[in-house]
């Protein structure tokens, strides 16, 4: 495949037939993340001006770095894999393009980095008061904020490096590597975590090999069944059968 500099323009991303490069260029030229990278200088810029002290800021930048392994765990495992908001009319699509598009395609490279509609409140939501709280002042808040954004971006591309042909050098990448592919490709109810397994381990959803737990039948669609399509069918309105998503990842594999 021929890296082009202009890589997301009418062009399709298949992370299983991509290489490193590739990935880097794709990765470093999406708009999620030149907007994270952009916030995170804005943000660093706010917090040195609003500094009184060192203190505060560097106290919310390590607290956040701490909470982050937590925050992912429990979002992905409550939120993301929640059944709740295909439930709804209000929530169905934001859920289809956050998680279920990229479980029924893993390596769709599109719809494997969040939306920013999605991700920009979270990481705010969360990053901010806490920075506050921790350090006294606005200027935690923000060395907070932009210590999620970095964390967040960071994240993205350790997830894109999991369903990448690519075996990782460093033994970490390859751990969460391999326990990220057995989440998808054997048992989804585990292995929430995505750049750290602590929280699986704390708990008890974690599972080094995939003999450790049954198959799952819902690995593709995460519960959202034929009977629950019918139920609810605001996400099938909008998304192939699953019959024909079952063939479009057996024509990938052949």
């Amino acid at each position: 495949m021929r890296v082009s500099w202009r890589p997301w323009i009418d062009r399709r991303y298949q992370l299983d037939k991509m290489t490193l490069g590739e990935l880097v260029v794709a990765y470093l030229t999406h708009y999620s993340i030149l907007v994270y990278f952009g916030l995170a200088a804005v943000s660093i810029g706010l917090a040195v001006h609003w500094a009184e002290g060192w203190v505060g800021p560097w106290l919310a930048v390590l607290v956040t770095i701490l909470v982050y392994p937590l925050a992912e765990y429990l979002l992905h495992r409550f939120v993301l894999h929640g059944r709740f908001l295909y439930r709804s009319p209000w929530t169905a699509k934001v859920w289809k393009r956050i998680h279920y598009d990229h479980h029924s395609d893993p390596h769709d490279l599109a719809v494997l980095f969040g939306a920013l509609y999605t991700t920009l409140p979270t990481i705010g939501l969360i990053a901010l008061p806490l920075g506050r709280l921790v350090g006294g002042d606005w200027a935690s808040g923000f060395a907070a904020f932009a210590t999620a954004l970095l964390l967040f971006a960071g994240y993205e591309f350790c997830h894109c490096v999991q369903h990448l042909p690519f075996t990782p050098k460093n033994r970490w990448l390859r751990e969460i590597k391999r326990r990220h592919l057995a989440h998808h490709f054997h048992n989804e109810q585990g292995n929430y975590g995505i750049t750290s397994g602590i929280w699986d381990r704390i708990l008890g959803t974690l599972y080094e090999h995939p003999r450790e737990v049954p198959k799952s039948p819902t690995t593709f669609n995460l519960g959202y069944t034929a009977a629950e399509r019918e139920r609810y069918p605001w996400v099938a309105q909008s998304s192939p059968s699953e019959a024909e998503l079952a063939l479009r990842r057996t024509r990938r594999a052949a």
